[in-house]
């Protein structure tokens, strides 16, 4: 496959045989490749890691989960779009839908600003108030999962005037969804959303629904990035759904608890995306979240997160499908 120009003035020399402590992984995304049985890791990179003025995705490759070959440039942000092609791309998934494969990922346009109902309450961050502004997750396709990958329209699936982040595809009923967080900067108590997908993915086919508020966690913490009134902010982050061996619906999903990242789980109490949502405990502390869950090549079922929230590394674990739940059985790469 010939890469446009942008990607290969970008591309780096790969490394071989590195091990999750050698390489920065924020946000962790791993598609298990079955045609070619091998294991690609998604994360997003800067124009500094890029080589260039544009930020990415780069993909690495492993055949045993232990040692990885990368990084690879799969993905620049291009011109054209409504995001900043320099301020990052978070928070990248690659699912395989319909015999192709399509990149989701958190874009980002600071000079957009959005409507907040009362500036009283924007939280303060770093020491000054958080403005609300463009951020969204954008669906781009390849046919390959080495991409590259290109737009599918001009537009975040969730609305553009919501500050979003860390879209995942969710199929039910042959029906697709992006299921979203809804940014704390602009809502305060941070909530997670789901959206219907047109059959291509190429727009919304209706109307956000809420799935749940981050605050009905029992463990949740207040950030402690209060506004001038001093309204708690609550975070939602890193949605991903599973079904169990019974049926069961869950999502991992992570937020802070006495200010450290956690990786949580919450239960559809209807077995259904629009829930009812229950919430469980925290499956994974330490400073530790934005998970994902994978099916191994040997049939096991495997979480990927990192650890810790600055200057984050990989780790892997071993998990158990109870059919009501979800349990470690054991830590592979620490």
């Amino acid at each position: 496959m010939v890469l446009p120009a942008a990607l290969l003035l970008a591309q780096t020399p790969p490394k071989t045989g590195l091990q999750f402590s050698e390489f920065y992984l924020h946000d962790p995304y791993i598609l298990a490749h079955k045609a070619t049985r091998t294991y690609y890791l998604y994360n997003g990179a800067g124009p500094r890691q890029l080589g260039g003025q544009r930020a990415g995705v780069v993909t690495y490759k492993s055949k045993d989960l232990l040692h990885w070959d990368g990084p690879y440039t799969v993905f620049e942000v291009p011109d054209g779009l409504w995001a900043n092609p320099s301020e990052g791309v978070w928070a990248p998934e690659v699912h395989l839908y319909r015999g192709r494969y399509y990149l989701l990922a958190t874009l980002h346009n600071s000079a957009k600003l959005l409507k907040y109902t009362d500036e009283d309450k924007l939280p303060v961050y770093n020491g000054k108030k958080a403005k609300p502004h463009m951020r969204g997750t954008q669906i781009f396709v390849a046919d390959t999962p080495d991409g590259p990958f290109v737009p599918l329209g001009n537009n975040p699936a969730p609305p553009p005037d919501f500050m979003t982040l860390d879209g995942t595809l969710f199929v039910e009923d042959g029906v697709p969804y992006m299921i979203y967080a809804h940014e704390w900067i602009q809502v305060l108590d941070g909530t997670m959303e789901a959206v219907a997908l047109k059959p291509d993915l190429a727009a919304r086919a209706g109307e956000p629904f809420l799935l749940f508020k981050a605050s009905e966690a029992p463990w949740v913490k207040d950030q402690g990035n209060n506004s001038s009134e001093k309204q708690p902010t609550y975070v939602t982050d890193g949605p991903c759904l599973y079904r169990t061996k019974t049926g069961k619906l869950l999502m991992l999903w992570s937020s802070y608890r006495a200010g450290l990242y956690v990786e949580t789980l919450a239960y559809s109490t209807t077995a259904k995306l629009r829930g009812p949502w229950k919430q469980g405990d925290v499956l994974v502390g330490n400073d530790s979240g934005h998970g994902m869950l994978f099916e191994s090549f040997d049939s096991k079922l495997m979480l990927v997160l990192h650890q810790p929230f600055r200057n984050a590394r990989g780790k892997l674990f071993e998990m158990e499908d109870t059919g009501d739940t979800l349990r470690i059985k054991r830590q592979i790469v620490n």
